[in-house]
């Protein structure tokens, strides 16, 4: 663990982008794959950091860390996008402290979500956070941090309806294609991509559009032929997709690829197609849009619903941040807490060392009775630092309860 002191939270921030003020294709340009996750992980030291980590979806990109300012976390994360710095900055929101904090809790519970309250995203930050902890850069208190962002998170899932009905990125997907499309039943269907917003396309497909004409195609074989023999579908190689994408009439991209998987020559001929790309950066090639017998849809475009359950969950809003307000709380008196750690173990050592001195051994077999004289030394140091703990949790006067612990511990031993 590289990280493992508990930070001031004065130097927490996040700084990112996501849907409000960017598209998809600039969105593409600082999208973060693993493999440059680990790059950005391996370099973070020579930056100065060691907590932190990175969320990079199809609606945003932030990264999360402590640091004496943002601009040295945005530097690391740019040095392994296609975007720079400077186009970041000028896109970016920063938040420092518990704004910072705040942010992540909202996001977490789908608040900052372009469908909101979609619970996708606490999936995937999950999977963020525990990329950088198995690599050692989530220390104490981000540790403890993103425990609370869960179990808000996972409050809000069950005592409130925000994430209820079935409004997401992959679903809305399915409900776009229900839309548009008359004949679903008689369409063949092709996902490319079988992670996570994969899977959650393909589950969605199966479940509403009531279709099992569909064929899967994913870089690793067998995660394609597990969810294939999963949902009773079929499932390809990668060497056969240019025949695919001629066969198919519906084309769904799920996949996490940093150039274009599909290219407008793939397409050029092969009949009219729907295709909706759900990866970021973009895994269709932008000049497929105007082929006159293809209809490319983007994810911004599909997150652009409108719809009974939507009205429903915003309803619920207060109550999430009611929630979210009451973990922030508890996090906070945690966090105090652990800043009086270095008095408290001060104190600790300075009463053994008390306890070991032969003067004040020698006063102190003097002044007490044999039964009080048998008394752990260790237990009774343990009494005073918890009386100790409690007072400094309640006024902050951390000189005045380290002479009232020293005079405690010897009357404790006198009376």
């Amino acid at each position: 663990m590289q990280g493992n002191s508990v930070k001031d939270i004065s130097h927490f921030f996040v700084a990112g982008i996501n849907y409000k003020k960017t598209d998809a294709a600039l969105r593409g340009q600082f999208a973060v794959n693993n493999e440059q996750y680990a790059a950005i992980l391996a370099l973070a030291p020579s930056f100065g950091l060691h907590e932190l980590f990175i969320i990079s979806t199809c609606n945003r990109t932030e990264i999360f860390g402590f640091s004496d300012d943002a601009h040295r976390l945005v530097n690391l994360l740019c040095t392994q996008t296609t975007g720079t710095a400077d186009l970041f900055d000028s896109m970016a929101y920063v938040k420092s402290g518990a704004s910072a904090i705040e942010h992540l809790f909202q996001v977490a519970a789908g608040l900052d979500s372009q469908i909101l309250g979609d619970y996708e995203i606490v999936g995937q930050l999950k999977l963020a956070v525990k990329f950088a902890k198995e690599r050692g850069f989530i220390g104490t208190m981000l540790d403890r941090l993103t425990n609370a962002v869960f179990q808000s998170s996972k409050a809000i899932k069950n005592q409130t309806a925000l994430s209820g009905g079935t409004v997401s990125v992959s679903f809305a997907a399915v409900q776009y294609i229900r839309e548009t499309v008359s004949r679903v039943a008689g369409s063949r269907i092709l996902l490319l991509g079988t992670g996570k917003i994969g899977r959650n396309t393909c589950k969605n497909l199966v479940d509403y559009l009531d279709t099992t004409d569909i064929t899967l195609i994913n870089r690793t074989p067998g995660k394609a032929a597990e969810l294939a023999a999963e949902m009773g579908l079929r499932h390809a190689p990668m060497s056969e997709l240019p025949a695919r994408i001629a066969q198919a009439d519906i084309i769904l991209v799920a996949t996490n690829a940093a150039q274009p998987t599909i290219l407008a020559a793939d397409l050029a001929g092969k009949g009219d197609k729907l295709i909706i790309d759900l990866s970021i950066p973009c895994n269709v090639e932008a000049a497929a849009q105007h082929l006159p017998n293809i209809k490319l849809v983007s994810v911004d475009e599909l997150s652009r619903i409108n719809d009974v359950t939507l009205q429903k969950r915003e309803a619920e809003v207060p109550r999430a941040k009611a929630i979210i307000a009451e973990h922030i709380a508890e996090l906070m008196e945690w966090h105090e807490m652990r800043r009086h750690v270095p008095v408290l173990k001060a104190v600790k050592d300075k009463l053994l060392g008390m306890d070991s001195c032969q003067l004040y051994t020698s006063y102190f077999a003097q002044q007490c009775a044999p039964a009080v004289t048998k008394d752990k030394s260790e237990a009774r140091i343990q009494r005073v630092i918890n009386v100790m703990a409690v007072k400094m949790r309640q006024q902050n006067q951390r000189g005045c309860h380290y002479i009232e612990a020293i005079n405690d511990f010897m009357a404790t031993g006198t009376n």
